[in-house]
């Protein structure tokens, strides 16, 4: 993984693990890697990891059961709404790049309709 300067690591790493958990690449209920684990595979400091681990906890997105590792939430509702807000903002950021470089919201609803158009042909 590639990290970007200009946001914390444990932020970064909070991020791609929701969003391995919206797209369903790690479901609810899934066990996590181990804190020692996922240091090795990201190559990046244990306490790193257990800093994100204990945000996504806070958030409940996680849990801990002691001696068996941290699992992700079996809260289904839960996670439609990460999905949701993540995608919320996706669409707002894309809407004020778009804005500042000149498009009105009819263009912007012309570029997204022609592209999905395109992507169902395909």
């Amino acid at each position: 993984m590639e990290f970007n300067e200009n946001l914390p690591i444990y932020i970064q790493i909070m991020n791609l693990l929701k969003s391995k958990i919206v797209s369903g690449e790690i479901n609810e209920g899934d066990k996590l890697p181990s804190v020692r684990e996922l240091s090795k595979q990201l190559k990046v400091n244990p306490n790193t990891i257990q800093r994100a681990y204990q945000e996504l906890e806070r958030e409940e997105l996680v849990f801990t059961q002691r001696g068996m590792g941290t699992f992700v939430t079996e809260d289904v509702e839960m996670i439609k709404k990460l999905k949701k807000d993540m995608a919320t903002n996706i669409v707002q950021e894309f809407l004020v790049k778009m804005k500042k470089l000149g498009f009105n919201s009819k263009e912007i609803t012309e570029i997204l309709s022609e592209w999905v158009e395109k992507e169902e042909r395909e």
